[in-house]
């Protein structure tokens, strides 16, 4: 588990011919105790990794749905502490990468080295913090690193190519390529230079750079992955989940595999 896990798997995805698809999901919104269960389903279905988010009051760069998913969570008494509790118990039933998603606030409230120490005791492979800014990196970087757990950045369709070089350095697993201006959520299409963005992200990172933000339909999907190396679904795998449709996050997941591209 941890880093090289991650890596190694994404790594084998990308070797098998396929692309990336690692959905999201938010700990706790139906209750703690589907955790695993939805986990499970989504392995099953042929995602790569799993983003879980940590429910949180003030989620600066979510969109309605899934701020709305964080709210169910936190009305069902969902915490960090009882999403590690529940991993701990259940990770051994995924066999593929857990990613956290959450904010600096909950991870300084937590204790920094408390988290890390039980991101690897609950089998977290990496950790996402989209308002800690490359600046403040260093509040995190030792106690991740002596526990092994992927610190992944975010280059935005606004950084320049210096900062996107500064980010590819550093980031771990993979350059997490935000598709949109704006918060998170589904869109019907994207801005005309998306693919020349995609295109100069991979030009410049050592790692995969996976397409995420407002990614909503199969199509969306192929057309993502022909300038990447694969995406990342939020909003819409939050959606199906709501209305128990595993079949069309299958048919999602599934846009993501050898034949369904040209690239």
């Amino acid at each position: 588990m941890g880093k090289k896990f991650l890596e190694s798997s994404l790594e084998e995805e990308l070797k098998r011919g396929n692309k990336l698809f690692i959905p999201y999901v938010m700990a706790g919104d139906g209750g703690i105790d589907t955790l695993i269960t939805t986990l499970k389903k989504l392995e099953e279905g042929g995602a790569t990794a799993i983003e879980v988010g940590i429910p949180f009051s003030d989620p600066v760069a979510d969109g309605p749905t899934i701020q709305e998913a964080g709210k169910r969570a936190l009305e069902k008494g969902t915490t960090l502490r009882k999403v590690f509790d529940k991993l701990i118990e259940g990770r051994k039933e995924i066999g593929i990468p857990l990613i956290f998603m959450t904010y600096i606030n909950p991870i300084y409230k937590y204790g920094v080295e408390r988290f890390f120490d039980d991101c690897n005791k609950a089998g977290v492979d990496g950790v996402i913090i989209p308002d800690l800014p490359l600046e403040h990196y260093d509040l995190v970087k030792q106690p991740s690193k002596e526990k092994e757990i992927a610190i992944i950045q975010l280059a935005t369709l606004t950084s320049p190519l210096e900062r996107v070089k500064e980010l590819a350095s550093v980031t771990e697993g993979f350059l997490y390529a935000v598709t949109i201006n704006g918060i998170t959520g589904t869109r019907e299409g994207f801005a005309e230079n998306i693919s020349r963005h995609l295109i100069k992200l991979k030009s410049n990172s050592p790692v995969p750079v996976l397409a995420g933000f407002g990614i909503s339909s199969p199509d969306h999907v192929r057309s993502m992955s022909e300038s990447c190396d694969g995406v990342v679904v939020g909003s819409k795998i939050i959606d199906l989940i709501q209305k128990d449709s595993f079949d069309e996050i299958r048919e999602l997941i599934g846009a993501s595999k050898t034949g369904a591209f040209h690239s």
